[in-house]
């Protein structure tokens, strides 16, 4: 998938968009992904600015987005304007190496299981085949109220 689809499959906008591309996805299975990391990302001005790494909450975000987008391929379907992807939980989450400008990071999470609404994955980002972050991740698809922006 190229961004133009992942837009359609996220209402994540930019800088929190953190999917440029989808390489894999089996859906019900699992989602191999793409993030450029570039040194015109806005936190790296302040994370750190004589050592620039990229936040692990940053990395964890950037797996469940490729999480929500397995997601929805499995239900065939797209979020709407009242759906919202929310964390439950974040399990186990390591990181191994830090992440910096140049980088690019491969975002993998297979599907472990469903159960009354809530998806549980196992994440793996990774730069150059050596992983620098896992975690057990914890979603829901939820509707929330549609609120009128000004």
């Amino acid at each position: 998938m190229e961004i133009h689809q992942i837009l359609q499959c996220l209402p994540h906008r930019y800088p929190l968009l953190l999917v440029d591309r989808v390489l894999e996805c089996e859906p019900g299975v699992a989602i191999r992904a793409l993030k450029n990391v570039s040194i015109n990302e806005p936190f790296f001005a302040g994370h750190f600015p004589h050592y620039k790494v990229m936040p692990g909450v940053l990395i964890i975000e950037a797996l469940a987005q490729a999480a929500a987008i397995l997601s929805f391929k499995t239900l065939d379907q797209r979020p709407n304007a009242n759906s919202v992807y929310y964390f439950v939980g974040i399990d186990a989450a390591r990181f191994k190496k830090p992440v910096g400008p140049g980088d690019q990071l491969i975002l993998k999470a297979s599907l472990s299981r469903q159960i009354r609404g809530i998806w549980k994955f196992d994440a793996q980002a990774e730069v150059d085949g050596s992983v620098v972050a896992e975690a057990e991740l914890l979603c829901t698809l939820k509707d929330v109220p549609a609120v009128e922006v000004p």
